[in-house]
């Protein structure tokens, strides 16, 4: 039994689980109102599968836009497999949701980044692969925009 509650990965897991929902919920009924998502990912994760001319191009992470045109979106436990066009090219995409760095919803100012540990970390640390991550919280006020607030999770981190 481990002598701690990794807080850190439970949070992933929560933080990606909402994408996944929010992703369910746009195939089943499509983007609602002025919601629309930019999504920045590792384009080197292992598992992440996109066009070489793709991969070529953004050789470190890519950022897409999910908004006006998309198509065949797919949701899985793992990840989501998309259709986007890049200048009139459609090109098909798989996601992983561990590959995801950044999900922004810009309409709401809701916005989550995962980072990871440094390699150079110690080997207590290196089976700890995505940490820290922060949560953008936009308060609960319609009356006038604020700013989104940045929670680092790093202060409560042992």
């Amino acid at each position: 039994m481990a002598s701690t509650i990794d807080y850190g990965n439970l949070m992933h897991r929560a933080m990606r689980g909402l994408i996944q929902q929010v992703l369910t919920n746009v195939q089943k009924d499509g983007l609602p109102g002025q919601h629309h998502f930019f999504i920045t990912f590792d384009t080197m994760h292992p598992d992440v599968e996109i066009a070489d001319w793709l991969s070529d191009r953004y050789p470190g992470e890519m950022t897409v836009v999910i908004q006006h045109w998309f198509d065949n979106l797919d949701v899985t436990n793992e990840g989501f497999t998309i259709t986007l066009n890049f200048g009139d090219n459609p090109e098909t995409l798989y996601i992983p949701y561990d590959a995801i760095k950044t999900f922004v919803d810009p309409s709401v100012e809701f916005g989550l980044r995962f980072e990871t540990q440094d390699e150079d970390d110690d080997a207590e640390d290196a089976d700890v692969a995505e940490a820290p991550m922060d949560v953008m919280v936009e308060p609960d006020d319609n009356d006038a925009p604020k700013e989104a607030e940045v929670v680092s999770l790093d202060q409560f981190r042992k």
